[in-house]
């Protein structure tokens, strides 16, 4: 055996075989690099956090841990161990003190 065969002396079904190979090498090669575009493209988008809306005004001393929102309304979790829910106008609606289990 000194190296492939010729295109020519390959029987017709290993040559469809080499064909269907190729083929999926080449769609291979095209998926993945379409998954890289698309994790490049989207997923620096998902590590944005919210931010805290600048017309919230925290009460003295209280310090940020996390912020979600819901429709009509956004939460303040401080390091204090509180819950600040605040209408969208900026309004505070209601706090809730987180209890901590003793011991």
């Amino acid at each position: 055996m000194t190296g492939t065969p010729d295109e020519d002396t390959l029987p017709p079904s290993l040559r469809f075989l080499k064909h269907l190979v190729t083929a999926l090498t080449l769609t291979m090669i095209v998926g993945v690099i379409a998954i890289v575009v698309l994790l490049v493209t989207r997923l620096p988008h998902l590590g944005t956090a919210p931010s805290l809306p600048a017309h919230l005004v925290l009460p003295a001393g209280a310090e940020v841990a996390a912020v979600t929102m819901g429709n009509g309304w956004v939460a303040v979790v401080t390091k204090e161990g509180r819950i600040l829910i605040f209408g969208t106008d900026g309004k505070l609606w209601q706090e809730i003190t987180i209890a901590r289990p003793a011991g």
